[in-house]
């Protein structure tokens, strides 16, 4: 296995992957090349900026030399305003520069935030929910600011720093390669302190990123099911769970404090030593007269000005270091597997055409499912359904109702046979097209921040106010929407802070799917926050806009199966039988008790 692909694809199951360090450096490469021509013009001015700093330690040389010969003050007068010149444009040039570099650092950034919001919307659901929202999000927010801090300060800095590092040895060597060379010498203890850093860093900031995301993940898990916690009387656990998961971010952290702490050091007491080794070589050659007082200073000044831009370039390395690690599980979103197509090798080969559906019959045929920490929960379902049709899936809890729901909207794929929609493969089709056939609709919905208006116009953004009006009356929120100040226009939940309770985010929801018009809706307990009557109401009223549409509805009110075309019933994992409401009763097997207990009971 190479690099990248055991970086991006040897993560712990469930967990986004994290590039490698082919993958970090191409996207790099990717970056720049988007925006060379601001790179370059960055480049050239830090090049023109380091040319005129070097000038400064020459000319000072020159001024000892002339006084030392006696030439008077005219010489010197001459020199010492070259210096004043070349001082004020080295101020000048680098500001410009450093002005280039962060106009192209912001521009880079806004182009890895528009990747990573691109990349995440197009994740599948199923990775999503494997991976948890606190990697995510951490990805999102710590490692996205990491990289914006480097782009935007640390990397104009060290562009800056480079260059004007590598002048100034040059410059040394200029003036007599042997000091040249014993000032590289006296370097090596830096060497060796920043291979020892550099092998040990990016394993320790991508363990620190790991950790921190799964405190995110925990506190987060604990503040979602905050009433289930106290209703399950967890508190406890989830206070030891929460605690473990700082001690492991905290021992994370202190092993990259033990890094820097080991590596800065080292590099401090070692910047004197280029400084003394030239010194002490050019002092013994003047004492010969093989160098001149003046060059012997002007070498010395130019090693210690090249420690200056030295110290910036390591204290950036370090900030490298993290942003990397940051970089790689950013960029890590893009080797994210998609069910039913593999990970990044597959994704890598030419990719297999996929048939378009040739029409909007669903066929399941001998699928088997099993989770990754879990056994089998499907065990060889076979089912047609016919375009049009309304079905009804029903059975007891943990009968394998929402898996099977999750198959047929191709959010996963299935172990073993085959999930098609109009003979097409339905999780291996492409998200545009996939919509367009299939949506599932949970019990799990999101009001996002705006209007009503912006909540619909997500859905179908062409739509006029007439459609949303007719959309929101089909799920009976149309009533509650003319009541908010501004209609519309108003936030759901009134504003003043306030969010939409539960039923209002599930018609909202529903609404979206009016507008979206799909060929093929599943009710995955879609009405569950609605009172019973609501309910009934919204799911006929759905019936009716979608007439000709198929609509297919995980159900545990058995309204909903006594209104449907045919009943599916799941038995542990298992299609146990299929038919018309009135078939199934009269049968007398299990759809015939459920419907005794729950119709005697209602």
């Amino acid at each position: 296995m190479t690099e990248t692909g055991a970086a991006a694809d040897g993560a712990p199951a469930g967990r986004l992957p994290v590039a490698g360090r082919a993958d970090v450096r191409r996207a790099v490469l990717r970056l720049v090349r988007a925006d060379r021509r601001a790179f370059a013009g960055a480049l050239a001015l830090n090049v023109l900026a380091a040319g005129a700093g070097l000038a400064g330690p020459w000319l000072l040389g020159r001024i000892i030399d002339e006084v030392r010969a006696g030439h008077g003050v005219g010489p010197v007068d001459r020199l010492a305003a070259a210096i004043l010149v070349c001082a004020a444009a080295q101020l000048l040039l680098a500001r410009w520069a450093r002005y280039a570099g962060h106009r192209f650092g912001e521009r880079t950034l806004a182009r890895v935030r528009e990747e990573f919001v691109g990349r995440t919307l197009a994740l599948p659901a199923s990775v999503v929910e494997r991976a948890g929202v606190g990697d995510l999000t951490t990805r999102g927010t710590a490692d996205v600011a990491a990289v914006g801090a480097t782009l935007r300060d640390a990397g104009p800095e060290l562009l800056v720093c480079t260059v004007q590092a590598l002048f100034t040895l040059g410059a040394v060597f200029v003036i007599d390669p042997l000091l040249g060379v014993v000032g590289v010498l006296a370097l090596t203890p830096i060497w060796f302190a920043l291979r020892w850093y550099l092998r040990r860093a990016r394993a320790g900031y991508l363990a620190q990123g790991a950790a921190d995301s799964e405190v995110a993940e925990i506190v987060a898990a604990t503040a979602s099911g905050a009433r289930t916690v106290e209703a399950l009387r967890l508190e406890r656990r989830r206070t030891a769970a929460n605690r473990d998961a700082l001690e492991v971010s905290r021992r994370a952290r202190f092993h990259t404090l033990f890094l820097r702490s080991v590596f800065f050091p080292v590099v401090e007491t070692s910047y004197s030593l280029p400084v003394a080794g030239v010194l002490l070589l050019g002092g013994a050659l003047h004492a010969r007269g093989a160098m001149s007082l003046g060059a012997v200073v002007a070498a010395t000044l130019y090693l210690r000005q090249f420690t200056e831009p030295l110290d910036q370039i390591l204290v950036r390395v370090e900030q490298l270091q993290s942003s990397g690690a940051s970089f790689a599980r950013v960029e890590g979103l893009a080797g994210t597997p998609r069910p039913g197509r593999g990970g990044r090798a597959a994704q890598a080969q030419a990719p297999v055409p996929v048939p378009a559906p040739v029409d909007d019959r669903i066929d399941v045929t001998g699928v088997r499912y099993a989770y990754e920490r879990g056994g089998e929960v499907l065990r060889g379902v076979d089912l047609t359904v016919r375009p049009g049709e309304r079905l009804a899936i029903v059975g007891p809890s943990g009968a394998g109702k929402t898996t099977l729901s999750r198959l047929l909207a191709g959010v996963d794929a299935p172990s073993a046979g085959t999930v098609t929609v109009g003979g097409a493969p339905v999780a291996a089709l492409a998200p545009e097209t996939l919509r367009r056939q299939v949506v599932l609709v949970t019990q799990e919905h999101h009001v996002f921040i705006g209007t009503v208006r912006d909540n619909l116009l997500i859905a179908e953004p062409t739509a006029d106010d007439a459609r949303l009006w007719a959309a929101l009356a089909a799920v009976g929120a149309a009533d509650w929407v003319r009541e908010l100040p501004g209609g519309l226009d108003a936030e759901p939940g009134g504003g003043d802070g306030r969010s939409a309770d539960g039923s209002q985010a599930q018609q909202i929801a529903l609404a979206r799917v009016v507008l979206a018009d799909p060929h093929t809706l599943i009710l995955d307990e879609a009405t569950a926050l609605l009172d019973p009557t609501t309910a009934r109401h919204t799911e006929r009223a759905l019936a009716a806009v979608l007439q000709g549409r198929t609509v297919i509805a995980v159900a545990h009110r058995l309204h909903t199966a006594h209104d449907a075309d045919r009943v599916a019933v799941m038995e542990d994992g298992r299609l146990t039988e299929l038919g018309t409401h009135e078939a199934l009763v009269a049968d007398g097997g299990a759809y015939a008790a459920l419907w005794r207990t729950w119709h005697g009971g209602s």
